[in-house]
């Protein structure tokens, strides 16, 4: 999916003695988006803008040792070995020491040549890895401003973390002029070690810059185009977020001492083999206990009560990745912790000084990232709204820039499943964004032409395979029976495959079991299989 930028110069920070000023070269291509004022929480912005960065470039992912030259090595050596095999053949093996004379004095030609090559690519790649780290990146930071706050979004290096810095504008003093919308902003590795010269002591003003939208005639060489090529998977892995922020959670908070002891046990074991999980045992009313696997290493929360009213045993994985928080911890006054369930995305949210706050969001596994295996939106109600009805819905909701859905079905006297199917649909496309921590919908157009759905709409092989199923007939004897709260839907596919699925109040799926093999090795921890996802959607078409 491509994404076209146009920036008004490049975005800059100017230290002085008793002043700093940081301005944001906003995407003049979108509608004008701006905001001009001072910051008032000068070093919790740094560390949190710093933490953002670190999100940015970071890369979870198993890097593997570099073998390179040995391999080069063993293919030279081939010819060798081949040559003692036939050790027998005097004639053979002279003619072989004959060749391999020739090869050898053809190799250190092209080396001779290529040498100059070689060690110049290597120099620029270097030079642009420490100098220059944003020719590394993917696509720049998306920033909103809200009548509320701004808050920056990016995705890490390889997909699996979420980062959002939300800013309340009693972070800032003296806020000359604003304009809501959403922009991307232009952002380097240069403008991160700027950052760091924020101090206490210097005023320090923070504008996206309005003037960058500024009708000019002349000077359009100050306009900078930039054009990137995303992979669908990066687009996705947004689009699945909230998604995952409206799911069904368990939620506990922790100190930020329970971190920074999570934090040191990683730092100071190294594991070997698996389970490379935390689990975390919750029980009413006592402190929660986070046991390390698999050296079984317990941190008891002692400051941190669990107040929910079941007792719970939750495991999540990619734990290392709970070290980008690690900066945070000096200025953070408690940790709000939302899990989805075992072997699924879990979210930390760093509550920072006034009305500033940290979301980090990981997925099941360090490899399983947003777009691929949780499939998160698969797990989001199916139903269709008219179009008209949608428009209402989306118009009502822009007015304020951001509601709920019970809000906005009382103005428009709906159906509150309605307006949140609606709104979850233009989630989906990129036009909004759950909000986790204040529990509300807001407006966010991640791309300025919008995003072509029908490009989306299969994430993968079984979303694909789940519609060609229900669409072919293939799901009979459709049951459902509630119970309690839920409803249980059961349907035989394909003639084979016996499947049962739960769906809570909110239509969402909440359990389900099969007899294929696919729900054999992964249950629902890599999201519902096809049979499972086709009994869903044609109970939804009932």
């Amino acid at each position: 999916m491509k994404f076209n930028y146009k920036y008004s110069g490049t975005s800059s920070i100017v230290n002085g003695t008793s002043s700093t000023g940081v301005s944001f070269a906003p995407d003049i291509l979108r509608e004008p988006t701006y905001f001009v004022g001072s910051l008032d929480k000068k070093l919790p912005f740094r560390e949190a803008i710093s933490a953002l960065h670190e999100v940015v470039v970071a890369d979870f992912n198993f890097q593997p040792k570099d073998n390179s030259e040995y391999l080069a090595w063993l293919k030279n050596e081939e010819t060798n070995w081949i040559a003692e095999a036939s050790a027998e053949l005097p004639k053979i093996k002279y003619e072989i020491r004959q060749l391999q004379g020739q090869l050898k004095g053809l190799r250190e030609q092209r080396e001779e040549i290529t040498r100059p090559y070689y060690k110049s690519q290597k120099e620029y790649f270097k030079y642009i890895y420490t100098r220059d780290y944003a020719a590394w990146l993917v696509l720049d930071p998306v920033i909103t401003v809200h009548p509320d706050q701004v808050f920056f979004e990016c995705f890490s290096k390889d997909e699996s973390v979420y980062g959002k810095l939300s800013c309340g504008l009693d972070v800032f003093n003296n806020i000359n002029e604003f304009k809501c919308g959403t922009t991307n902003i232009d952002y380097s590795q240069k403008l991160y070690n700027e950052f760091q010269k924020i101090r206490t002591y210097k005023d320090t003003e923070f504008k996206i810059d309005p003037k960058g939208f500024d009708v000019q005639t002349s000077g359009e060489e100050s306009y900078r185009e930039v054009k990137i090529d995303l992979p669908d998977s990066w687009v996705r892995g947004f689009l699945q977020v909230s998604s995952a922020m409206t799911s069904d959670k368990v939620s506990f908070d922790l100190h930020p001492i329970d971190i920074a002891n999570f934090i040191a046990v990683l730092k100071r074991n190294k594991e070997k083999k698996g389970p490379r999980a935390i689990k975390y045992i919750l029980k009413p009313g006592q402190p929660i206990l986070a046991v390390f696997e698999p050296w079984n290493i317990e941190v008891a929360c002692l400051q941190s009560i669990y107040t929910g009213n079941e007792a719970k045993e939750i495991r999540v994985w990619g734990r290392r990745r709970i070290q980008l928080l690690e900066r945070l911890l000096p200025i953070t006054g408690k940790f709000t912790v939302h899990l989805l369930g075992t072997g699924m995305p879990s979210f930390y949210i760093a509550h920072l000084a006034n009305d500033m706050y940290f979301t980090l969001g990981l997925s099941g596994w360090t490899a399983n990232d947003w777009s691929q295996a949780t499939q998160l939106d698969l797990l989001a109600p199916r139903g269709k709204v008219p179009a008209t009805t949608m428009q209402s819905i989306y118009l009502e909701l822009r007015k304020d820039w951001l509601n709920t859905e019970k809000g906005i079905a009382t103005k428009l006297n709906l159906d509150v499943q309605t307006v949140k199917q609606s709104l979850e649909t233009f989630t989906q496309a990129g036009k909004v964004i759950y909000d986790l921590k204040n529990e509300v919908y807001r407006v966010r157009e991640l791309k300025r032409e919008g995003i072509d759905l029908e490009e989306l709409r299969f994430s993968s092989s079984t979303d694909k395979e789940a519609y060609q199923l229900m669409e072919n007939g293939e799901v009979r004897n459709l049951k459902s029976e509630v119970q309690n709260d839920k409803i249980e839907v059961t349907a035989v596919v394909s003639n084979s495959f016996k499947t049962t699925v739960v769906i809570n109040k909110d239509l969402q799926i909440t359990d389900g079991k099969c007899n294929c093999n696919y729900y054999y090795m992964n249950k629902m921890t890599k999201g519902p299989c096809e049979h499972i996802l086709a009994t869903r959607i044609s109970f939804d078409k009932k």
